[in-house]
């Protein structure tokens, strides 16, 4: 064999091995850069705030982790969520949030939707050919992932699509310590792309929940980090109407202002936003004015305030119970709720195993173990209970 036969196999050996290792190497390391934690665990909390804790039914109502390649049923040490440390946390339930496109150059101020990071992440993770080019099927390879989680959880994961079965898992869950449940939501409608049909699709498949935008402008409306930043369109208001006729509840996270507007005025049903500030707290475009948190509140909804420093201003749990407080003094305690952003590429105070700490951070506000209890995961119940579908 000449020597340029022999340069050619090695060229494609080096080529085949970079391959693999791009396969087996890169997702990992990209997410450790991506979803950092400010104080790793174990946490060191109190015996008396522990049994508080467990006390509560704990709701979150945004995490990303089906975003990236891990299996949710182990532990890993890296990362915010997965089901051993929703366990160990006495997490109730978890919303999954499914991202179908994040532009390059990701800010929270401008983003055009011409570009796209989720492709090379689906490419590099071995998604699915057909999830490569099609917004629609990466929500729908995110639910199947979800779905095969709680097939081979060994009863540890329940999937909530209704009203019975919320009840069913609160009922478990009063001799079972060690079940948390999931349910589906949609970041951003874009997936849709641009078919309202495409709504009942994603239905079928579990979501129940619906954000109507992320990080740039789409079919819908305007983000609060798009370009525009416009109002809802015809195709938004229908979408809108759609939503609440499938008992699916509407989630206003990163919506701009005339979106929350257009939204409010036209809703008969309460609305979420799942992950925010406020701006009360932390002004900037990414969180709420007192006037959207006003208006969130009474559609009977709740705003969910995250850990992440854009929305509270501050790296620690205690920004976060601090803006929380914020937001009971201007409309009451029925109104707030948790939405980590886990895994959303973030740096948060804790992993999910440390949810306790909220807890103790809720009672250094001020709060009783009733408010906390509503905070933690009473609102949120509520709000699901009255939106999902009865089977």
């Amino acid at each position: 064999m000449s020597i340029f036969v022999w340069g050619g196999v090695i060229v494609l050996l080096f080529l085949a091995v970079a391959a693999i290792a791009a396969f087996l190497i890169a997702p990992p390391v990209l997410e450790k850069t991506q979803n950092r934690v400010a104080t790793l665990p174990p946490y060191q909390i109190a015996a008396e705030m522990k049994g508080l804790h467990r006390r509560l039914s704990i709701v979150d109502l945004h995490a990303d982790p089906l975003l990236w390649k891990r299996d949710l049923l182990k532990r890993s040490s890296y990362g915010h969520i997965d089901v051993p440390r929703l366990i160990d946390s006495n997490v109730t339930l978890q919303v999954f949030a499914a991202v179908s496109k994040v532009p390059m150059g990701l800010n929270f101020e401008s983003n055009a939707a011409d570009s796209d990071l989720i492709t090379m992440l689906a490419v590099v993770q071995a998604w699915p050919f057909r999830t490569w080019s099609s917004l629609c099927q990466r929500a729908l390879y995110q639910a199947e992932k979800l779905e095969r989680f709680a097939a081979r959880s060994q009863g540890r994961l329940a999937l909530v699509r209704s009203v019975q079965d919320l009840d069913e898992l609160l009922s478990r869950r009063e001799t079972e310590t060690e079940l948390v449940g999931g349910l589906l939501a949609l970041e951003g409608v874009h997936a849709l792309e641009g078919e309202l049909a495409n709504l009942d699709t994603l239905y079928d498949a579990g979501f129940r929940i619906i954000g109507l935008t992320h990080f740039f402008d789409n079919e819908a409306g305007g983000s609060a980090h798009g370009l525009e930043k416009g109002g809802l369109t015809s195709f938004g208001r229908e979408l809108v109407q759609r939503v609440q006729e499938r008992n699916m509840l509407l989630d206003l996270a990163h919506a701009s202002p005339r979106v929350i507007d257009d939204v409010l005025a036209l809703t008969n049903a309460p609305v979420i936003v799942s992950h925010t500030g406020v701006c009360g707290t932390c002004d900037n475009q990414r969180n709420l004015s007192d006037a959207h948190v006003r208006g969130i509140a009474a559609t009977g909804g709740v705003v969910g305030i995250a850990m992440f420093e854009q929305a509270v201003c501050g790296e620690t749990i205690a920004d976060t119970a601090r803006a929380i407080r914020y937001g009971v003094d201007l409309v009451g305690v029925d109104h707030l709720a948790v939405g980590s952003d886990f895994d959303g590429g973030i740096t948060a105070p804790m992993d999910a195993s440390g949810m306790a700490l909220f807890t103790e951070a809720l009672i250094e506000q001020g709060f009783t173990e009733e408010e906390s209890a509503k905070i933690m995961g009473g609102n949120a119940l509520r709000v699901l209970r009255e939106v999902l579908p009865r089977d």
